[in-house]
């Protein structure tokens, strides 16, 4: 082999090195790209959730009396207030009884 050729096929070779490394650069350059960033991650947070809802939905057909009582648990939590003021009214109403015999003398 002469040197002629031994430099002939080093040349090759890093012309055939830099394509390669100038397509993964490209590559690269490319899956770092804001806009492939958010794709990613919406495909991802899509993803989850829609996992999420499969398995709940799984759950539940499992243990459809379970979920019931979680979720009327998780109704009257959030309706804890309304509840409450109504039976705070019904307990006034019941309570204080119109009393024959007023407290003061001008009745």
């Amino acid at each position: 082999m002469t040197q002629e050729l031994a430099y002939r096929e080093a040349c090759a070779r890093a012309t055939l090195a830099r394509a390669q490394m100038m397509s993964s650069a490209t590559e690269a350059k490319a899956r770092i790209a804001p806009a492939r960033l958010v794709q990613d991650v919406k495909d991802k947070a899509t993803g989850t959730v829609l996992g999420a809802v499969a398995q709940g939905a799984a759950k539940a057909h499992q243990r459809p009396v379970a979920v019931g009582a979680a979720a009327a648990a998780f109704a009257l939590f959030l309706a804890r207030r309304p509840i409450a003021a109504l039976f705070e009214r019904l307990y006034v109403r019941i309570r204080n009884t119109p009393t024959d015999m007023p407290e003061n003398d001008h009745g």
